[in-house]
């Protein structure tokens, strides 16, 4: 038997919702029930419990995705799986077609070390601050940045001090120096090591991070190859990531032949020569350059967040890493895996056309105000009229909020959100922050956005919702 689905819907959602699902043609059998509210968001778990007194034989329910409350207690009270669908209609048939078999994002291969830059100038205690920050944002090794000519007496007690709370830690010098005390204190990692300063492995159990002995030279680095197989120890290579005009095309020419040479090292690339020196957004460049690292199986890299710009490329690799992973693994494209690195645009912008639209306000008969987006620009509309514009400064006047200050906040606050989205193509949702990827974490609300919202305003609760 196929699976039986209620779908529980507003007055004005019920239409589409029936349209979208014959569209679809599932194989599960299923219901369309309006619960008698006209706004499907307004829906919540305690109204559920009051009017639904028939599941129709359902198997579960799905209610729509803004819907608030405990579902998972409702489900135990009423004996029957309550779930949340996706937020908009126009997703339905993504949000079955993916739900079997959307892709896993919890494995990956490759090893996120990164940089403190300015580690010789800050104490301990702020090494270990941004050390956490870098854990929680996906980072596997800690690299302790030395500067050149700038002393740094407390390095082996930051080594120690980040050991002693779990960190792998690597020390980054030009300095032979550094690298032996970083070694001595306990370091897993030294960058960057040549053939003529592989003594230091002698000294030390750290493993190497090996470089050409001069920038280009791969021979010296199949040298430096040869003398680390021939101590039976473990090493990692990095050809080195050139700046974009400094030589970029041609560093990753020397990683391919890298790879060609070498099919079973473990190779390295410094990918902040690229997210700090280029002043473009860095999720895309973190996720072509680690499109490239999955392709020759590159497993390490070094990322840096010095520059303004660059303050989230941590979280930005390991997202990347994770959805190339399972892109590589299932042999397809990095599409339809993760959307959040697109933070600007978004896939399908505009789940509904200005037609259907149009269709929603001739069925209003309430004073509260809708805004939606189309490609036209932002709506927004009550049953007294239907207003579009690209600015919200050419909708104030036409609003009637000039002497109610809470409203013409919230409304103000609410078209602002709607320019942006328009402007950008992002998805709008009434009530809801715009959502940036994996950039911006979206808090939780500190102050209740009905505070603002007199009675009248969208999705403002009345007395006949509540009953």
């Amino acid at each position: 038997m196929p699976e039986h689905i209620l779908f529980l819907t507003g007055k004005l959602a019920e239409k589409q919702l029936r349209r979208t699902l014959e569209e679809m043609e599932p194989e599960f059998g299923y219901t369309v029930h309006q619960l008698g509210l006209t706004v499907a968001a307004l829906m919540t778990a305690d109204m559920i419990r009051r009017r639904l007194k028939d599941t129709f034989g359902a198997d579960r329910v799905l209610v729509p995705g803004r819907c608030r409350g405990d579902l998972e207690t409702l489900s135990k009270d009423m004996g029957i799986a309550i779930e949340r669908g996706p937020e908009e209609l126009h997703d339905l048939p993504e949000f079955f077609g993916k739900k079997k078999k959307k892709p896993d994002i919890s494995r990956y291969e490759l090893r996120i070390f990164a940089e403190i830059v300015d580690a010789p100038r800050l104490d301990i205690d702020g090494i270990l601050r941004q050390a956490r920050d870098y854990r929680k944002d996906g980072a596997d090794v800690i690299d302790i940045g030395c500067l050149p000519e700038t002393p740094f007496p407390h390095l082996e007690a930051a080594v120690r001090a980040l050991k002693a709370e779990g960190f792998h830690v690597s020390v980054d010098s030009l300095e032979n120096d550094d690298l032996l005390r970083g070694g001595t204190a306990g370091a897993d990692f030294l960058l960057s090591l040549h053939e003529e300063s592989l003594w230091i492995t002698d000294q030390v159990p750290s493993t190497p991070i090996l470089i050409p002995a001069k920038h280009g030279d791969l021979d010296s680095l199949d040298r430096a190859v040869q003398a680390m197989r021939v101590k039976d120890r473990a090493f990692i290579v990095d050809p080195i990531l050139d700046p974009i005009h400094f030589g970029f095309t041609e560093s990753l020419v020397r990683y391919h032949e890298v790879r060609k040479r070498h099919p079973d090292v473990e190779i390295m690339m410094g990918v902040g020569n690229l997210t700090e020196l280029t002043h473009a957004d860095t999720a895309g460049i973190n996720a072509t350059l680690l499109g490239i690292c999955s392709e020759l199986h590159i497993k390490h890299i070094l990322a840096t967040q010095v520059s303004k710009h660059a303050r989230k490329s941590v979280r930005e690799a390991d997202l990347a890493r994770r959805i190339l992973f399972a892109a590589r693994e299932l042999n397809t494209l990095p599409k339809h895996i993760d959307d959040r690195l697109m933070a600007l645009h978004e896939r399908a912008p505009f789940p509904l056309s200005r037609e259907e639209i149009d269709e929603i306000y001739r069925q209003i008969k309430d004073p509260s105000y809708r805004i939606l987006i189309s490609p036209e620009g932002v709506h927004i509309f009550n049953r007294e009229g239907f207003h579009t514009a690209a600015d919200p400064f050419e909708l104030y006047p036409k609003l009637g909020v000039e002497t109610d200050g809470g409203h013409a906040f919230y409304l103000g606050v609410e078209l602002a959100r709607a320019q942006i989205a328009w402007q950008l193509g992002k998805r709008y949702s009434q009530d809801e922050p715009l959502q940036w990827g994996c950039h911006v974490e979206a808090p939780e609300p500190t102050i209740d956005p009905h505070a603002y919202k007199p009675a009248g305003s969208t999705l403002q609760k009345t007395p006949k919702d509540e009953e």
